[in-house]
Formats: C-alpha cells, structure tokens, sequence
C-alpha cells in the first residue's frame, strides 16, 4: 500500500503547499466532524475547535511521528443521545451527561493505554477479537438507521417528498464521488454530498437563512465547562452507556494504526507504539470533553488524503487542525452550517450508518470468521439482536441498555464459552 512519499513525515512544505494540503485535510474530515454534533444536539463551532485541539494533542503525544487527524466519533452518537437526551428541536437536553462520559471514555483509554506500555498490547486483542467487535459494529450503524431514514424522510413526524428528494440527491451525490471518482475528490464524499445537497435544498426552497443573518462575524464556540455550564454528577447510567463503546473505538484506533503505517511505510504498533497513540487518543477526547466536544477518534477519510496525495507530512496535519480551530470562530460559517436541512443530513447519514454496519460485515470476511462454528454463531447473534432490539437490564436507577449491553455481553460470552482461539497476530 506504501509508495515513494512526494513529502515524508517530517519534510516541511512550503508555505503554499501548507496552505493548500492542509485544507485538504479539513476538508475531507469536514462533513463528518460537524455532522456528529448536529445528530446529538451540540454545537458544530465546537466539534470543530476540539478536533484542531485534540489533533495536536494527539501529534504532541505521539512525537510528530503520526500524521493522523482525530475529528467527532461516530460511535459515541447513540450513547450520547441516550445519555444527553433531545428537544423537539433536536437540541441536547442534558449534554453536560455526554461530557462527563466522554470524560470516562478518554480516562479509560489512558488506562489502557498504561497497561500496554507495562505488559504490552497481545492481551488487548486477546480481549476484542473480530467475533465481539464486528457485531457491535454492525449494531451502531444499523441501530441508527431508523433515525436516518426518519431524518431524511420526515418532518415533524409526517412524510415529506420534497425534503425526501433534497435526501436522495445527498445521498447519490455522496455515493457517485465515494464510487465513481478516484482522486481527492474521492476521500471526502461526505463533504461533496452535504454541498451538493445543500445546493439543491436551495432551490427548492427549504433552507432558512435567518440565522445566518442573525449571527455575528466573529463568535465564539459554544463552550462546556463542568461546575459552571453543568452539574458534574457521575451516575453509573452514563458511564455503562459511555463506556463499553470503548470495545469498538480501541479495536477502530488499532486498524487505524495499522492500515496507515502501511501507508506512510511506518511499524506505528513499534514506533511509537500503541500506548502512545492510544494515550494521544484518549487525552484528546478528555480536553475535547473538558470544554463541550464531543468524543474523538482518528479519522479513516484523512489516511485515505494520505494515501491518495502522498504527502505524510505532520506539518500538514498540524496545519489543518490550525486551520479547524480558526474557522470554529468565524460565527457566519457556523450559521450556514445550522441551516443545512435536517433531510439533507439524513441522507447522508444513510449512507455513513450503512457504511458503519457493512464495515462490521468486512471484519467477519477479512478475518475469515467462521460461521460454521456454532461458538461463533451464538456470540455473533446475541450481540445482534441485544443490540438493535434495544434490550436493557435495570439496577435501581442504574440502566445498561442496547449497544453498551450488547458489547459488555459480547465480550463475556467470548471469554466463557469454550474454544476460544487463544493466538493473537504479532504485529511488532
């Protein structure tokens, strides 16, 4: 997958080159980092300042070896909405719920990150082989598609047609880049579908531009502090919704790590190591948490820019999280991003959902799980229909529900039931 890199990890572009690589960057992880928070009812201004922050964070940690870009993780949306809940207009009630988890999320992951750099990283994937984690993938993206289509096809709560279209063209135009196009146009169909399907939800007339007008220049991020924004109460509620996604972000950080040291020809499990990026990972989401963002991860859209350009340069990567945190202040930007229609949003989301779920299946085919194996078939279907039946178990005012319950079931079952695989893949 390597190729003779046109800028290595540490060359320095030019001013012009700075400029224009890194908004490549922003741009391909644009569409998805600001599309998180307006699913969950935060602020997009601020998913965007946090994933600049947590980016150099992240390449701090990691010693500017890792050329990798951290925007808003899609798989903390259903936990966050559970645990923060939404207004009818689509706002988070409690969102001072989702930072405190989010705050968890980012301690546990700097836990793990300690226990690999003192007994090393085997017993991890020991722990979340494909049999647990590909389910509990497929379960976030499909758990989702009920709200997708809805968003997509619905307004207040009635069939749309004309939003629908608005929907559809989002949805084609995002599938015709992702599937037609194999430049750099490629790597951001998120972006390419969201203006597409803006373009056409305004000239059918259902874009509202009063915000816009109402918005200032200049504004700054919608901020979060815990003590003074909200109360900080850590219940067991949030942390079982929270937590137990770390079982899909964790096994999503590594296949990060790996297919991008095969890009840029580096043993990143080695060099600097999975402690390190796991750490940069974790410490990113935590400051992200501290302020109002939500949970963080790296993203596959900028290794594919990588990929695609051939320019590893961490300078570049530095440069567009600069450039994210400059633009999170420019409150006429935030303002056209708040009128993107909700159906326009869905549709795209219908295809990012079904992506995340038929992820889960290529995990079962690159690992050639075998379903022949009736232990497989168990641990595979109870997870299944656990997590996208919505089940849930009470304790008191303690609720571990739906996906958070499937994984922590998942990761029992794989370890109690007999004919466990016990070899794991050396990757040093």
């Amino acid at each position: 997958m390597s190729s003779k890199a046109v800028l290595d990890i540490n060359d320095k572009p030019s001013a012009v080159q700075l400029i224009t690589l890194s908004l490549q960057h922003l741009f391909a992880m644009f569409g998805s980092t600001i599309l998180v928070p307006t699913l969950v009812g935060l602020e997009p201004s601020i998913a965007l300042l946090t994933s600049g922050i947590a980016t150099i964070i992240f390449l701090l940690i990691t010693q500017f070896k890792v050329p990798a870009y951290l925007g808003s993780s899609f798989a903390f949306i259903s936990p966050i909405i559970t645990v923060a809940g939404l207004d009818a207009s689509g706002m988070a009630v409690n969102p001072g719920n989702a930072m405190i988890g989010a705050m968890a999320v980012g301690i546990v992951y700097a836990i793990v990150a300690l226990l690999i750099r003192m007994t090393g990283y085997k017993w991890l994937m020991a722990l979340l082989p494909p049999i647990v984690v590909a389910p509990v993938i497929i379960v976030i993206g499909l758990g989702l598609a009920g709200t997708a289509v809805d968003m997509a096809m619905n307004v207040n709560g009635e069939y749309n047609g004309l939003h629908f279209s608005a929907a559809l063209v989002t949805l084609f135009t995002a599938i015709i880049f992702n599937v037609y196009f194999k430049n750099i146009l490629s790597a951001m169909p998120i972006l390419l579908g969201l203006v597409v399907g803006y373009l056409y939800s305004l000239a059918i007339g259902i874009v509202n531009f009063a915000p816009v007008k109402e918005a200032s220049w200049f504004a700054l991020p919608k901020f979060l502090i815990p003590g003074v924004d909200y109360d900080f109460t850590i219940t067991g509620t949030i942390l079982l919704a929270m937590v137990p996604v770390v079982i899909v972000t964790i096994s999503e950080h590594i296949g990060h790590q790996l297919v991008l040291g095969k890009v840029v020809n580096r043993n990143y499990v080695k060099d600097p190591g999975l402690d390190r990026s796991l750490l940069g990972d974790g410490l990113g989401t935590l400051v992200s948490a501290l302020i109002g963002g939500p949970p963080k991860t790296t993203y596959g859209e900028n290794i594919g820019v990588l990929a695609i350009t051939r320019v590893y340069s961490v300078y570049v990567i530095f440069g567009a999280a600069i450039a994210a945190v400059i633009i999170s202040f420019f409150g006429k930007v935030m303002a056209i991003i708040s009128t993107i229609p909700v159906s326009v949003l869905g549709g795209i989301s219908i295809l990012l959902f079904g992506i995340i779920a038929s992820s889960g299946l290529r995990m079962f085919v690159d690992n050639n799980v075998d379903f022949g194996n009736n232990r497989n078939m168990v641990i595979a279907s109870v997870i299944l229909v656990i997590g996208i039946g919505g089940a849930k178990v009470e304790f008191g005012s303690l609720v571990v529900s739906g996906m958070a319950l499937a994984a922590i079931i998942g990761v029992l079952l794989n370890l109690i039931l007999p004919g466990r695989d016990k070899t794991v893949e050396d990757f040093d």
